[in-house]
């Protein structure tokens, strides 16, 4: 068995509890999904600024009753230190998924990304700490890399931040070495690299590429690429992602805490080559776009290329991603289109 296989195996077998925030969120809502389906018992946080009771609903009809029972629900702000301390109550593993992301929302509002992301994480910080949990692993950000032109991204080698959400996410990565240091809490950062996958809000101004661009594929609309198209991306399916968070949540090895990984397939696609796989796997659906995507000035903020070396994860916390882009756009079609044409 694989060591994630392995650690789904012991968690059926050994449930503790774990605290989500952003549960109501894309990554948070398959995390509570997987947890509760290894028969583990959760509290999430989320005060709905970007997520949805309606991811929370579906969660609720793919698991059992005794299942969802597990499940504790807490609406609250993680700029509220309190709220922070009442989630963390009796609570083992700390996954903290709560943020808002894209480079755009923070280019248009810097003080509510700042707000959210370094106060909201310096709460979640100290109300961890003091609760005494067994450990805490944060979302961390590929765009922490910045302007460095090196590919493969090592996690060792970064360059200036390119945006606000940027910065916001690299000092999430300074506070969490710094706790380790003056505290002994130690955690761990795991830097996503374009994650896509069920429950991806294809809507609004700031919505990620892949549902940005299936949603309008489904209804005949326009696709629009910001560039020449040759933009590159390391996209990584949900459930490596999933994989990657219990992992190293769960790891015992001293070596692998209080470090940030890249969490990642390793490998390139660029827009136009997503272009063409969503519109081949929309075939395989029954739907047949045929309209050309439209092309349109460079984005600011935006890093040109982007690729993950995924060793350190692969050696310290056991990481295997099992599903490539093309996979996980097979694996995610289906939903996307369920749940579109239904709208």
């Amino acid at each position: 068995m694989t060591p994630y296989e392995t650690l789904q195996s012991t968690l059926r077998t050994n449930p503790r509890t774990w605290l989500v925030t952003g549960v109501a969120g894309f990554i948070g809502s398959n995390l509570l999904e997987t947890l509760l389906m290894l028969d583990q018992r959760v509290v999430g946080l989320d005060n709905f600024a970007t997520g949805h009771q309606y991811n929370l609903d579906e969660v609720r009809s793919l698991v059992s009753a005794d299942q969802w029972a597990r499940f504790q629900f807490i609406e609250g702000d993680i700029r509220k230190l309190d709220d922070c301390r009442r989630a963390c109550e009796g609570v083992d593993y700390v996954l903290h998924q709560a943020a808002l992301g894209s480079v755009p929302r923070s280019l248009d509002d810097p003080i509510t990304s700042n707000a959210t992301n370094i106060d909201g994480f310096l709460n979640m910080l100290v109300a961890a700490r003091d609760a005494g949990v067994q450990s805490f692993t944060y979302a961390a950000s590929s765009s922490t890399y910045g302007d460095h032109p090196g590919l493969p991204k090592v996690e060792e080698v970064i360059g200036k931040p390119l945006s606000p959400y940027a910065v916001t996410k690299y000092v999430n990565e300074l506070y969490a070495d710094v706790f380790a240091r003056s505290y002994g809490f130690a955690t761990i950062g795991l830097r996503y690299f374009n994650v896509f996958g069920k429950r991806q809000d294809p809507n609004g101004a700031y919505a990620a590429v892949i549902p940005k661009w299936t949603a309008a594929m489904i209804q005949g609309d326009d696709v629009f690429i910001n560039g020449d198209g040759e933009t590159s991306r390391d996209f990584c399916f949900i459930e490596n992602t999933v994989q990657a968070n219990l992992l190293a949540a769960t790891t015992l090895d001293p070596a692998a805490r209080n470090q940030v990984y890249n969490v990642a397939v390793g490998d390139r696609t660029t827009l136009n080559q997503l272009f063409s796989a969503l519109q081949q796997a929309l075939v395989d659906n029954g739907i047949d776009y045929r309209k050309l995507a439209v092309k349109r000035d460079f984005r600011n903020g935006d890093v040109r290329h982007s690729q993950a070396d995924i060793g350190k994860a692969t050696g310290l916390l056991g990481y295997e991603p099992q599903f490539d882009i093309q996979v996980g756009i097979n694996v995610a079609m289906p939903w996307y289109v369920q749940s579109l044409i239904s709208e």
